[in-house]
């Protein structure tokens, strides 16, 4: 079509530059945006502003900048906008006041967004005081703030800790024609319960609701989350179920505190019991909860029953991370059942997960601990020739059980091979061979060693008086 001398058409190549940007194909989207303009075609603002907006979200901020300098058509505040936010969020605040002094020289007059934009970046580079002058000036412009920007400057005050000025700036808010919403209360809310004030928390959810300020999902999340942490838990569920009454559905991140509150106090049933009350509710639980279950599980020493739901975990909707195997593996390696830990290793490669140092160091440290010590050095082996460097709980778990086997000189061996890969020991190793010279009978010089390694300060005093009650 360009070939032939025709000009294309700004709205289609527009909808193309688009497509590209989205599938994060900028030199595509650059290369529609050269051929436009030397087809004779003047591009409008709005495909400028697709292509630097595509070069922002990208993280390609010069190229963004390049384009912004070159455009054969005023920039409009869209432009700015883009620009200036993709300059504050890598923390280039001096250059984009730079850029909103250009604007100002153009006589493109900054919004509300321009304004939002930049006082949040002050609030996080240079504190909440600056971000207080760009208020006034943004006043001061004819620029009226409206409740982002407000909850941007208070979000600032609880960030500093300043609790009261945030709650002085909320109760402010109505005389400056705008009304705080539930977001505004909610940032405050989250910084009451961060600093332990629960008494005031629940007052001004109370005050929050006389207003005629409806909360939201998140509102009584946060308050849950917190009386959770503080192992409150009879309160906790009395607030999550006089949720509906005021119009709000529990979602997962209202049952997940619950759940690793009853896990930390090792209730399962009840833990249990709250996973099927969810679910028979219709709200589906994540791979948070499943993950808080499972460690739970685990560490009760109920892991045959933390395979049988991650077993089930794939049939619920619900595909497991990294983490979720981890766990599993760890168990299984605690309570002798290292082969099926291995199985799970190749269930997860199946999978597409890559185990990683932690998955392989349970497995290590399950055949050692079932006495399968050559197992567990070949297995460490293996991980070498697959470029998995092993990390000092993985020499740690084999040297400990070379000296349960009362192989101390081997142990020995290996903390010299361990050096020569370059991973650094630590105190538990030595305590591991002093312990093991020890176990063999060699009490005397356990202790030599143990004196030396104090002297040296490898071992600390507080260490060392343990070891010595264990000798």
């Amino acid at each position: 079509m360009v070939y032939r001398g025709d000009i294309p058409d700004i709205i289609p190549c527009t909808s193309l530059i688009r497509g590209f940007c989205r599938t994060g194909k900028t030199r595509k989207a650059t290369r529609v945006m050269e051929i436009l303009e030397e087809s004779g075609a003047v591009p409008d603002v709005i495909t400028y502003n697709v292509l630097i907006s595509g070069y922002c979200r990208a993280g390609e901020i010069d190229k963004a900048l390049n384009v912004f300098d070159k455009m054969s058509v005023a920039p409009d505040v869209v432009t700015y906008n883009t620009i200036l936010r993709s300059l504050c969020d890598k923390g280039k605040l001096d250059q984009a006041m730079v850029v909103l002094d250009r604007q100002m020289q153009k006589e493109c007059y900054p919004d509300v967004i321009t304004y939002t934009i930049l006082i949040e970046a002050a609030c996080k580079m240079s504190g909440v005081a600056q971000a207080m002058k760009l208020l006034d000036e943004m006043k001061a412009k004819g620029c009226k703030p409206d409740v982002v920007t407000y909850n941007v400057l208070i979000n600032g005050f609880c960030k500093e800790g300043r609790l009261d000025d945030a709650i002085k700036f909320l109760n402010n808010m109505p005389s400056t024609g705008c009304q705080p919403n539930v977001v505004t209360h909610n940032i405050i809310l989250r910084s009451m319960c961060s600093m332990g004030k629960w008494m005031d928390a629940e007052k001004f959810v109370s005050d929050m609701l006389r207003k005629g300020c409806a909360p939201s999902v998140v509102t009584f999340n946060i308050l849950i989350n917190f009386l959770c942490r503080r192992g409150l838990l009879g309160r906790a569920i009395d607030i999550l179920e006089k949720m509906p009454k005021h119009g709000c559905t529990p979602n997962s991140l209202s049952y997940n505190p619950l759940l690793h509150g009853f896990c930390k106090e090792k209730k399962m049933d009840r833990a249990i019991e709250y996973l099927e009350v969810m679910v028979s509710r219709g709200c589906y639980p994540d791979i948070v909860t499943y993950n808080t279950l499972l460690t739970a599980l685990c560490k009760d020493g109920k892991v045959d029953f933390a395979v049988e739901i991650l077993n089930h975990l794939s049939f619920e909707g619900c595909s497991p991370v990294l983490i979720t195997y981890n766990t599993v593996i760890d168990g299984l390696s605690k309570i002798g059942k290292t082969e099926q830990a291995i199985m799970l290793i190749d269930e997860m490669k199946q999978k597409g997960l890559q185990p990683d140092i932690i998955t392989y160091s349970s497995v290590v440290s399950g055949l050692s601990r079932e006495g399968k010590v050559e197992e567990a050095i070949k297995f460490l082996h293996d991980l070498e020739r697959l470029g998995v460097r092993p990390n000092v709980l993985t020499y740690n778990a084999v040297m400990l059980g070379l000296c349960k086997a009362r192989k101390t000189d081997r142990a020995i061996d290996f903390l010299g091979y361990m050096v020569s890969k370059g991973c650094k020991p630590t105190e538990g190793t030595y305590t591991i061979l002093i312990e093991g010279l020890a176990h063999e009978g060699l009490a005397e010089e356990a202790l030599e060693l143990l004196n030396e390694l104090c002297s040296r300060g490898v071992v600390k005093k507080r260490s060392a008086e343990q070891v010595v009650v264990k000798l």
